[in-house]
C-alpha cells in the first residue's frame, strides 16, 4: 500500500520499515546532485583556492550505478518491497564525510534528494537536512568558503523543519573547544566542549577501569527521551543509535526545553536539540539501523516534527518516558560492539571474494597432485551478500579489509569500491575500509596523497578508513622526530579533515619470546595463560608487522598505540598473527596492554572461536568491540547467537537487531540465513 506524498505513517513499526528500506535491487539510482564546487576542481587531488576538504563530487545528475556484474553476484531476491513516496529533501553538503550513507538511507525510504549547489537551494529548500562529520573548524570553513552561511542562518530562522546531524548540530552554537577562534554559526548560545576522563573512574553505565572512559565516544547508546515527540513514533525512545564524536554539547547549553533527548558518557549531554523548527542529533540516524531510518522517516513524514505527536502516540511515548525513569535497572551506556569483518583480495581468476586465513595464510591446502602449486584461494562468499546479510543478523559495524592492496594502486582498485558503494545502499551502520591507504604514485606518474585516497573510499560510502602498513612508518616517523608529528602523515591528514574518529589503526603484531625482560628495550609481558616460547621463554613482546605481516618491525605494539593515538587516530583494531584462525580466544594480555596504554576505543581481533570467547574479552580487558570473520563466514557462530550469550549469560548491553534471521542471525558459509 503507497502512502500519500508527505502522510505521517507513525504506526509502522522499526522492521517494517526496515524492510522496506534496504531494497535497490542492484539497480541505478537517479538523484538530483549537482556539483558541490566548480568544475575545474572536480579532478581528484584537485583542490580550488580556499578550500580546506579534498573535494570528490560526483557529476551532475549523476546515476549511482552499481555495475552490473556486482549486482548480479550480491542479489539476494529479485522482487523489491515497493517503497511509499516520501517527498523532496535538501541536503547540505560541506566538502568531507560520508554523506552517501544519509543519501542511500534517504533514497531507500522513498525520499526524493537534491543537494545544494548555492545559497539559493538552501533559501528554496522545503526540508533540510545538514549533515556532518569530522573537525568543527574544516566544516565552518568550507561552508564560508561556499556562501551558505547567511543563507543557513536565513532559512534557521525561517520556521522550515531543519536537521541537523552531528557537526550538524554542534555547528548551530557560538564555537568549539575542537577548533579555538572559529566562530560557529551562533543560533544559540553556548560552546561544544570536549570529552576528558583520562584517570576519572567509571560512570556505572559504560567500564573504563583506571584509565577513564574512552574517547572519542563510539557505540550504539540510549537515548533519555524528555517530552513526546513526532521524531521518536513507534517506540524509539526505547532503541539505540549510533553515536562517534570527542566533542559534545551540554545540556545547559541548549536552554530550557531545547534538550529533546540526553545521553550519558561520563556526563549528560545533548543527544537530540529541538529549539522550534531547528532540530539536529548528536548520533548519526542514517548509521542507525533501522531504528535510525525509522526516525528519519519520522521527520519526512511528520507534518510538523518540531510539533506534538497525535494523542495516542504522545500517551505511548509518555508511558515509555515513565517506565524508563523509573526503571533503575536499564541498562543504559555504550552496548558492546560486534564487528563483522570481510577480508577481500582477487582470487586467481581475478574475481573478488571475501577469504579468511589462518594465521594470516589465506590459500587452501596445496594439492599434492598439482606439482607444488600454491593452493587456491579460500573463497567464503560474497562481499557485497555477505555484509547485508550481516547487517540484517544485528552486526553493529561491517568492516572490508582489502587484504592484498599493499601491492597496487588503490584508486586502481575500482571493483572495491563498487562493492562499497553497493553495500552502502543496504546496510545502515558504520562501514570501515581498510587496505592500501596511502600517498603513491600510479603508472602514469600522476601522485595521490593517502588523504586522496580517502576521500574517494568516503564518497563511495565508508565511514572509517583503517590504516596499517602506512601507520607503522608514521609511528617510525613520529619516534625519530623527538615525539612530535610534523602534519603530512596519512593519519594527521586524514584526521584533521574528517575527524580522529574516521582513522582506525589496524595493528598486525606477532610475539617474540625473549628469555629476559632485559633482553629487550621492548615492552614484555609473561602470558596469562601460562604459554611459553619455543625454547621455554617465559615472557614475550608484541612486534608490529606491515606488508600483511610478512615483515616485522623494531616497533611495539604499545610503541605503536602511544604514537598513532598522539597523531590522531580514534581507534585501534588489535588483531594477533599468533591467535589468527585458532578459535581458542582472544588474546587478552596483547589487548589489554593496549587498551591501558590509550584512551582511544579498542576493538578485539583475532582467535574467536564461540560466543563465551566474546564475553571473556569483555570481562577481562573492557574493550568497547569484539571482530570476528571466519566463524561467521562459515556459518559456526551466528552474530545473533553471540548477542544472546552477551545478554543472558554475559549480563552485557548489547544492540538487539530489530531484524534479523530467524535463526538467530547464522549466515551459512554461502551467506544463505539458516
Amino acid at each position: 500500500m503507497r502512502s500519500p506524498q508527505g502522510a505521517y505513517v507513525p504506526s509502522l513499526s522499526i522492521a517494517a520499515q526496515a524492510t522496506a528500506s534496504s531494497w535497490t535491487g542492484g539497480c541505478p539510482v537517479t538523484v538530483t546532485r549537482p556539483a558541490a564546487l566548480p568544475a575545474a576542481a572536480r579532478q581528484l587531488g584537485r583542490r580550488p583556492s580556499g578550500a580546506v576538504a579534498p573535494s570528490i563530487p560526483p557529476p551532475d545528475n549523476q546515476r549511482l550505478m552499481i555495475p552490473v556484474a556486482v549486482a548480479a553476484a550480491n542479489a539476494s531476491a529479485t522482487n523489491a518491497p515497493a517503497v511509499a513516496p516520501l517527498g523532496e529533501v535538501t541536503l547540505l553538503d560541506y566538502g568531507a564525510g560520508n554523506v552517501r550513507s544519509l543519501e542511500n538511507a534517504l533514497t531507500a525510504l522513498g525520499a526524493t534528494v537534491r543537494w545544494v549547489q548555492s545559497p539559493d537551494d538552501i533559501t528554496d529548500a522545503s526540508r533540510l537536512i545538514f549533515p556532518g562529520v569530522g573537525s568543527f573548524g574544516v566544516a565552518m570553513a568550507n561552508l564560508e568558503a561556499r556562501g551558505y552561511v547567511p543563507a543557513l542562518r536565513a532559512y534557521l530562522s525561517s520556521g522550515k523543519p531543519f536537521l541537523g546531524i552531528c557537526i550538524g548540530l554542534q555547528s548551530l552554537f557560538e564555537g568549539s573547544d575542537e577548533s579555538p577562534g572559529v566562530a560557529g554559526l551562533g543560533v544559540f548560545p553556548g560552546r561544544v566542549r570536549k570529552f576528558d576522563f583520562l584517570g576519572s573512574p567509571a560512570d556505572g553505565n559504560s567500564a573504563a577501569g583506571s584509565r577513564g572512559l574512552s574517547v572519542p565516544h563510539m557505540g550504539w547508546n540510549t537515548v533519555d527521551l524528555d517530552r513526546p515527540s513526532p521524531l521518536f513514533a513507534g517506540g524509539l525512545a526505547a532503541e539505540r543509535f549510533y553515536y562517534v564524536h570527542s566533542f559534545f554539547v551540554p545540556v545547559e547549553a541548549a536552554g530550557a526545553g531545547g534538550a529533546l533527548a540526553t545521553t550519558t558518557h561520563g556526563t549528560p549531554f545533548v543527544a537530540v536539540l529541538q529549539r522550534g523548527s531547528v532540530m539536529a542529533t548528536q548520533f548519526h540516524p542514517e548509521k542507525s539501523g533501522p531504528a535510525g531510518l525509522a526516525l528519519l522517516r519520522n521527520f519526512l513524514t511528520a507534518p510538523d516534527p518540531a510539533g506534538s505527536p497525535p494523542a495516542d502516540e504522545a500517551q505511548a511515548q509518555a508511558s515509555l518516558i515513565a517506565a524508563q525513569r523509573s526503571d533503575a535497572g536499564r541498562a543504559g551506556g555504550l552496548a558492546k560492539r560486534i564487528v563483522a569483518c570481510l577480508d577481500v583480495r582477487e582470487n586467481d581468476a581475478g574475481d573478488l571474494v571475501v577469504t579468511k586465513g589462518d594465521q594470516y595464510d589465506v590459500r587452501e591446502a596445496t594439492d599434492p597432485t598439482s606439482g607444488g602449486a600454491p593452493g587456491a584461494v579460500r573463497n567464503l562468499g560474497k562481499p557485497v551478500e555477505l555484509a547485508a546479510r550481516y547487517y540484517n543478523a544485528g552486526a553493529d559495524e561491517v568492516t572490508f579489509l582489502n587484504i592484498t592492496s599493499f601491492r597496487g594502486e588503490p584508486l586502481a582498485d575500482a571493483p572495491l569500491l563498487a562493492v562499497l558503494a553497493a553495500t552502502s545502499t543496504r546496510v545502515f551502520v558504520p562501514l570501515c575500509i581498510g587496505g592500501g591507504i596511502r600517498d603513491y604514485t600510479d603508472a602514469s606518474g600522476v601522485t595521490y596523497s593517502a588523504l586522496d585516497v580517502a576521500a574517494r573510499y568516503f564518497r563511495a560510502g565508508a565511514d572509517k578508513i583503517s590504516l596499517g602498513s602506512d601507520a607503522v612508518y608514521a609511528a617510525e616517523a613520529w619516534y625519530a622526530a623527538g615525539r612530535v608529528g610534523d602534519g603530512s602523515s596519512s593519519i594527521e591528514t586524514i584526521s584533521n579533515v574528517y575527524g580522529a574518529q574516521a582513522v582506525v589503526i589496524s595493528i598486525d603484531p606477532r610475539r617474540v619470546w625473549v628469555t629476559d625482560p632485559a633482553d629487550t628495550p621492548h615492552a614484555t609481558l609473561s602470558p596469562s595463560n601460562g604459554a611459553t616460547g619455543p625454547a621455554g621463554e617465559t615472557y614475550c613482546w608484541y612486534q608490529c608487522t606491515v606488508k600483511g605481516g610478512r615483515e616485522g618491525r623494531d616497533l611495539d605494539v604499545v610503541q605503536l598505540a602511544i604514537a598513532v593515538t598522539a597523531l590522531g587516530a580514534g581507534e585501534l583494531l588489535v588483531n594477533s598473527m599468533d591467535a589468527d584462525g585458532q578459535k581458542s580466544g582472544y588474546d587478552h594480555d596483547l589487548i589489554a596492554s593496549v587498551r591501558a596504554a590509550v584512551a582511544v576505543p579498542v576493538i578485539a581481533s583475532s582467535g574467536a572461536g564461540a560466543p563465551e570467547h566474546f564475553g571473556a574479552v569483555f570481562a577481562e580487558t573492557e574493550v568497547e568491540a569484539a571482530l570476528a570473520a571466519g566463524i561467521f563466514h562459515r556459518g559456526e557462530v551466528g552474530i545473533g547467537e553471540v548477542k544472546a550469550w552477551l545478554a543472558a549469560q554475559g549480563g552485557m548491553p548489547v544492540r538487539i537487531a530489530a531484524v534479523a534471521n530467524a535463526a538467530g542471525g547464522k549466515v551459512s558459509a554461502e551467506g544463505r540465513g539458516v
